[in-house]
């Protein structure tokens, strides 16, 4: 192993490190001496690669916006009909966030961003247009109404599921995450819908977000 692969391990070792420090403890009470522990490496380490605890924080933000972000990518440029591939995400994002500390480091470090000197948009900004572009591939399929507005549709979804994943982790340590989820479809799907659909694939699509709970749910490590 070379000296530079050594030293990209050692930086993605403390981002994970790291990771589980912001993940329990937020940004503001997470000390460098606890991430020197969590890290499992010496200050000089740290500050090798990391400037401040801000640069490590926006580190850990960038890997979990990332992973996050490239599940949104791989399942835009798929095949699964736009209104699926939107409900999918969601679960699948709830399984990232409940399960893996760098994605619910970063979604926590994303909402507690006025402790940074910089702005933390980028991320809201990507999961809306990802939300939008999905939407409009459902219009295109005739199964959400061509009179959406989509932009206000893409505004609020992200959001919602936003402050679905918050409550559950306040509540539950979102244990019932994928519940949660599942009632937020159920009560957004009725305002998505076309008029237009048949009883027997409006009934399809209503039951969806059971289904791909329940796909989701039997899953190898979910």
């Amino acid at each position: 192993m070379t000296q530079q692969q050594r030293a990209i391990g050692t930086r993605a070792a403390i981002i994970r490190g790291a990771a589980v420090a912001f993940r329990e403890h937020g940004y503001g009470s997470t000390t460098l001496a606890g991430l020197e522990v969590a890290a499992g490496v010496s200050k000089g380490a740290l500050y090798f690669h990391f400037a401040s605890k801000e640069a490590l924080a926006l580190a850990v933000i960038k890997a979990q916006h990332e992973a996050s972000i490239g599940l949104g990518q791989r399942l835009l440029d798929g095949t699964v009909p736009g209104l699926q591939a939107l409900i999918l995400m969601t679960f699948e994002l709830a399984a990232q966030v409940r399960d893996e500390p760098v994605v619910s480091a970063g979604i926590r470090l994303t909402m507690e961003a006025s402790n940074f000197s910089v702005p933390v948009v980028g991320p809201f900004h990507d999961w809306i247009d990802v939300c939008g572009q999905v939407l409009r591939r459902a219009i295109n399929e005739g199964d959400v109404s061509a009179d959406l507005n989509v932009e206000a549709a893409a505004h609020f979804i992200s959001p919602a599921f936003t402050g679905v994943q918050t409550v559950s982790q306040v509540l539950t340590g979102r244990t019932d995450l994928f519940q949660r989820v599942e009632e937020m479809w159920v009560l957004l799907l009725p305002g998505l819908l076309s008029t237009r659909l048949s009883a027997e694939r409006r009934a399809s699509l209503t039951a969806l977000p059971a289904r791909v709970r329940a796909s989701c749910a039997a899953a190898p490590g979910v």
